[in-house]
This record gives structure tokens, C-alpha cells and sequence, in this order.
């Protein structure tokens, strides 16, 4: 039988402890880790946008090269920034009343039979409408402003985040309810405590096709609506265009897809992978 002495026991504790390495290195890796896909599929995509342009396939006026559009947005990141602003500003004001409508609604319409069985199947038919469709009645109803921005908006994005608190509510297991009960929890603090932190993976799913519905929606608004008031992206798109910019157009195009890939990166990436860690589906250590 081995003897351990006093020299082994310190020994053992001088030494370097490797789960605490491994997790100070960690951001950088998972840093790298999350970077590196998204760079691949950038030059994937700008090196055949340029095997277009090199294959003469449609005049170079017309698709011009990346590093041309590259190029202009870097000499007006000004102009680009203040519409983005702009637009960011009318959407995250409509998408945060759209929130506030389809938690009420999404709650409601899980917990009460007679309001499932009235609307239930009203919010997945609004939620299949096109967006541009609204965008006719809603400068009717508003004219030209904000409230036009945030009608088309809240009813492009409320539908989804009710849908999935619907379904997340619907999904919870009755295990866990019952397991409320005995301890206590009933009516709103069943709701609070139980329900909402169970159904919370569909709820944040409904928030971000919400997010896509209501950044869809507002892009419709923009450049269809002939909005009053300060210039934002899809309005700067829209003049691109009437005055053959085309340049202008890809710049335009461009900054679009990086404000949505940056949201959706930043916000809801981070908010799934937060709870997918505390179920337990995401070792903390690895992400």
C-alpha cells in the first residue's frame, strides 16, 4: 500500500491547476471559436460575388465589385451610420410595443380556452401575411410617420413572440406544474415561478423571429411608405435605386445584412446560449 507524505500532498497542491488553464483561455478560444466560421462564409461569398463580376455575367454597372462597394461605404460610414441610426431607432420603438402586445396576448390565449378557441388560429394567419401588405393600410390609418412604421412593425412581429409563448406555455411538462402546486405555487406565482422559466427556450425562439419579422416589416415601410421625417436605411435604399446608384444599392444591401447578423449575433445568440447553458444543454466550460 502506497504511503502519501507530507512532501507528496504539497507537491500536488504547487501544481498548476489544468481545469483552471484551460478556462482562462477559454474566451479567446471560444472568441476565435465563433469567429472564424462567420469570416470563412464572408470571403466564401465575396470571392464568388467577384467570380460574378470576373464571369461578365451581367454588366460591371450593374453588379459592380465587391471591392468597389467596399469601398464606398468606407469613404461615407457617416451617411450609413446616421440612417442606420434612424432606422434602428423607428424599429426597436415598434418591436418593443410588439413585445408588451404579444406577451398579453400569448399568455392569455394559453391560460384562457375561450380566447384560444376565438384567436388562436387569427395570430398564425397574421403571422403568414406579408408585411408589404400591411404597408398600404397602414399610411391610410397614419399617413406618413412613425405611427406607420410602428403599426406595420407590431403587426409583423407581435404574432411570433405570441405564437412562441403559446407554445412554450403549451409544452411545459405537467410534471413541473404539479410539482408547483405542492409546493405552493398557484395562479401568478405559478406563472412567474413555474411556467414562464419552463416555456423561457420558446419564448426567446418567438422573440427572434419576431426580431425578423419586425426588421422585414420596417424594411417595408421604408422604402414603400415614403415615410416623413429623417432619412433611414431603406429610404436611402429606395433613393439608390430611382437614381441608378447601383453601387449605392450593394452598399445599402450590405449594411442591412450586418445590422441583422450583429442583432442577432449579439443579443439573441447571447440570450440562447445563456439558456441553454442553465438547462444544461451547453457545458459552460466548452461555449
Amino acid at each position: 500500500m502506497a504511503v502519501v507524505t507530507d512532501h507528496d500532498v504539497a507537491a500536488l497542491a504547487a501544481a498548476p491547476d489544468p481545469t483552471r488553464v484551460r478556462r482562462g483561455a477559454a474566451p479567446a478560444l471560444r472568441a476565435w471559436n465563433a469567429t472564424w466560421p462567420k469570416l470563412l462564409a464572408i470571403a466564401i461569398v465575396i470571392l464568388a460575388w467577384q467570380a460574378v463580376v470576373w464571369a461578365h455575367l451581367r454588366p460591371e454597372y450593374l453588379v459592380p465589385s465587391p471591392f468597389t462597394v467596399f469601398d464606398q461605404l468606407f469613404h461615407e460610414p457617416g451617411t450609413m451610420l446616421t440612417a442606420s441610426l434612424v432606422t434602428l431607432r423607428r424599429g426597436l420603438y415598434g418591436f418593443a410595443l410588439a413585445i408588451v402586445i404579444g406577451t398579453v396576448v400569448g399568455i392569455g390565449v394559453a391560460r384562457v380556452k375561450v380566447l384560444r378557441a376565438a384567436i388562436g388560429s387569427m395570430i398564425t394567419g397574421l403571422q403568414t401575411m406579408p408585411s408589404v401588405a400591411w404597408v398600404p393600410l397602414a399610411i391610410i390609418l397614419f399617413k406618413e410617420g412613425q405611427g406607420t412604421v410602428t403599426f406595420v412593425v407590431v403587426i409583423g412581429a407581435a404574432p411570433s413572440i405570441a405564437n412562441g409563448i403559446i407554445n412554450g406555455i403549451d409544452h411545459v411538462p405537467p410534471l413541473l406544474l404539479r410539482a408547483g402546486r405542492v409546493l405552493g405555487a398557484r395562479g401568478f406565482s405559478a406563472l412567474y415561478h413555474v411556467v414562464i422559466p419552463a416555456a423561457l427556450p420558446s419564448v426567446v425562439g418567438g422573440l427572434k423571429q419576431g426580431w425578423a419579422f419586425a426588421w422585414r416589416s420596417l424594411m417595408a415601410a421604408e422604402l414603400i411608405g415614403g415615410l416623413n421625417g429623417k432619412l433611414g436605411i431603406g429610404q436611402l435604399l429606395n433613393g439608390r435605386q430611382t437614381q441608378a446608384d447601383y453601387v449605392g444599392v450593394f452598399e445599402v444591401m450590405i449594411v442591412i445584412l450586418i445590422i441583422g447578423i450583429v442583432v442577432d449575433s449579439l443579443l439573441f445568440g447571447t440570450m440562447d446560449r445563456a439558456i441553454r447553458r442553465r438547462y444544461g444543454l451547453v457545458d459552460a466550460a466548452a461555449t
